[in-house]
């Protein structure tokens, strides 16, 4: 297994859910971490009381490209390595094919697919000079399967699911590994007003934490492509 001291990962949406509960283990076990998201204060106010050596903060908007360039090449900067990423940003829809909304579905795209796509580009070069470069891109099992009418997001699972393959592919020589993580039910935000089960039955963050902790610290000839938790039985996974 690949020591965490000395290891810089990116982690998008680090303030709340999975990305609060992933950051808050990474830190724990030694890893250094950039953590971006739009709201700055709540990403300093959370990391307040952690080695400020081993933190840095940065404003990062799935719909801002170029926010994306400068949190990247402001990581690289501070810890003059980056060793993984995880694409934890992203956000939930309603959307359904008998009431389509276009801009509901172009602010869904970008933030849970062209967001993903366009940080692990920024971020590629600097995963590739690691040798052990990893990227952990959070899905759903909605990448998997069609459950319900919420067309726009499941829609941009199952492309998150491409892109993970792509990330696989592209530099696998180079000692990148990419892991699509697909959750079913996780007790966050997202689904506080969710009534297909109760809270306790849900997935836990902590829980997803321990697997991605897991992942980024697998050796290259131990790669993972996909992981498929849920909290619940379906026959057809």
């Amino acid at each position: 297994m690949l020591a965490p001291e000395g290891r810089v990962i990116l982690i998008s949406g680090a303030n709340r859910g999975i990305g609060r509960a992933v950051a808050e283990l990474l830190h724990a076990q030694g890893y250094s971490l950039s953590l971006g998201g739009r709201d700055l204060n709540s990403l300093k106010t959370m990391s307040a009381d952690w080695d400020p050596a081993r933190v840095h903060v940065a404003r990062y908007d799935a719909g801002d490209w170029a926010s994306h360039r400068a949190w990247v090449d402001a990581a690289a900067a501070r810890f003059g390595r980056i060793d993984g990423l995880v694409n934890n940003a992203g956000m939930h829809s309603a959307m359904t094919l008998r009431a389509p909304d276009e801009a509901a579905l172009d602010a869904i795209w970008a933030a849970n697919c062209k967001g993903p796509l366009n940080l692990i580009h920024c971020a590629l070069p600097h995963l590739e000079a690691s040798g052990t470069g990893r990227i952990v891109n959070v899905a759903s099992l909605s990448g998997k399967r069609v459950r319900n009418d919420h067309v726009a997001y499941n829609m941009t699972k199952h492309a998150m699911i491409a892109l993970n393959h792509a990330a696989r592919r592209i530099a696998w020589d180079k000692g990148v590994r990419a892991t699509a993580l697909c959750p079913s039910f996780v007790r966050t935000d997202m689904t506080a007003s969710s009534t297909a089960l109760p809270p306790e039955a849900m997935t836990q963050p902590a829980d997803l934490a321990e697997l991605v902790a897991t992942v980024l610290a697998l050796p290259n000839n131990a790669a993972v492509a996909e992981l498929l938790v849920n909290c619940r039985l379906e026959d057809t996974l």
